[in-house]
Parts: structure tokens; C-alpha cells; sequence
């Protein structure tokens, strides 16, 4: 099973950009599809990208769509989630997640996870 570890956030001002990286310890990473998902105190977790093992499929959600970029290099067992305009309600701690499924409208019930990671937004 692929184990999941992402880069540390951060605390940026809004407007600025982020990019988070989550590193995958299997060799089949490749054969993966990954997601990043988000949780904001008192919120329940949801998923902003995704994308298919082939990186040629992407998803994402509404409320990030022209501001987060999902990419992958399969070479170096990374994900990456290129975050930009950032806004205070970006606010959240970050998971990527893995699962042997086509990205589309995840449920936050399955996949391995990573640890998260926080993001915090200030206006």
C-alpha cells in the first residue's frame, strides 16, 4: 500500500501562491490516482483536485476552479497542488490522498491518506 507524506504549508498573505507536493513511497505510485482534499475547522473534508495515474484527467472542484493546479511526476513518485489568488477561506489543512479510481467527485471515505498539511490564509 502507498504511503503518502506532503510538503509543509504555510501562512501566506491572500493573493499570493503556494504550491504543496505530496511524496508517494510505493513503487507503484504511478498506478494511482491522486486527489488533494481539504479541511477547515468545523467543516467536513472535501476534495479540491484530482488526478489519473496517466496525469491526462483532471477534476476540480467549483469553488478552486482558474486558481488550483493539479499536476504529477510519476518519475519522482510526487503530486503536486499549485494554489494561487490565495483567499482567507482557502484557509484548511490539506491532505492528498490515493485511490485506484478515475478522479471525479471523491467521497472523503476512501483512499490512503497522507498526514495533512496546514495552510493558513491572512488577509
Amino acid at each position: 500500500q502507498v504511503q503518502l507524506e506532503e510538503s509543509e504549508g504555510g501562512l501566506v498573505h491572500a493573493g499570493g501562491s503556494l504550491r504543496l507536493s505530496c511524496k508517494g513511497s510505493a513503487p507503484t505510485f504511478s498506478a494511482y490516482s491522486m486527489g488533494w482534499f481539504r479541511q477547515a475547522p468545523g467543516q467536513k473534508r472535501e476534495l479540491v483536485a484530482a488526478i489519473a495515474w496517466s496525469g491526462d484527467i483532471t477534476y476540480y472542484a467549483d469553488s478552486v476552479k482558474g486558481r488550483f493546479n493539479i499536476s504529477r511526476d510519476n518519475t519522482k513518485n510526487m503530486a503536486y497542488l499549485q494554489i494561487n489568488k490565495l483567499k482567507p477561506e482557502d484557509t484548511a489543512v490539506y491532505y492528498c490522498n490515493a485511490r485506484g479510481t478515475p478522479p471525479g467527485k471523491w467521497s472523503p471515505d476512501f483512499g490512503t491518506w497522507g498526514q495533512g498539511t496546514q495552510v493558513t490564509v491572512s488577509a
